[in-house]
């Protein structure tokens, strides 16, 4: 089958994440798309946040974040946190916050996963910033844990595509990573 070619535009589903952070003493969530594992030892997570936004003002500020996984209840809330900006509307009692060893980066507790990051480093882009953040706490709730893992199907995490702007949620599992093509190798 030919391709065509169709842009350069953002065509990867993207996990959706709730950024946390403190500015100027207050919690602030923002809704962010572009966020994936970084690093293995010591675990390290990154999203890339618009430069003009206002949570990379509190994350630059405390040099804290968290990394909070919404399930499909939380859409509106998840939404929201991206329709409005911190510095003209007060986000801090959007949801229920806690904090874990950092102390400034404030989770949520109706996430199931909330990760608590220490930065590490900051790239600037052209038109984003990546925010590299060891990962000092993970937390997640009992109802989510099977066999002492995550599992996904009940944690319901969004995905973001791009261009056409939708959230969606994972469907069924179709095959074991690292395993799936072994059939294919020879001897």
């Amino acid at each position: 089958m030919e391709k065509q070619q169709i842009g350069k535009n953002f065509f990867i589903p993207m996990p959706v994440v709730l950024v946390g952070t403190q500015v100027r003493g207050k919690d602030n969530f923002m809704t962010v798309g572009w966020c994936a594992r970084a690093n293995a030892n010591p675990p390290m997570i990154l999203c890339g946040i618009g430069s003009h936004h206002y949570t990379p003002k509190g994350i630059a500020e405390t040099k804290t974040f968290s990394v909070n996984i919404p399930s499909r209840d939380l859409l509106e809330k998840t939404d929201y946190c991206g329709l409005m900006s911190g510095e003209k509307i007060d986000k801090s009692g959007v949801f229920d916050v806690f904090y874990g060893s950092l102390k400034t980066a404030p989770m949520i507790r109706e996430c199931p996963v909330c990760l608590e990051c220490q930065l590490v480093q900051t790239v600037p882009l052209p038109t984003n910033t990546l925010f590299i953040g060891e990962i000092a706490g993970a937390y997640a709730d009992e109802r989510v844990m099977k066999d002492g893992r995550p599992d996904f199907t009940e944690i319901d995490p969004l995905i973001l595509t791009m261009p056409d702007n939708h959230y969606w949620t994972l469907g069924k599992n179709v095959g074991d990573a690292w395993s799936a093509g072994k059939k294919l190798m020879k001897g």
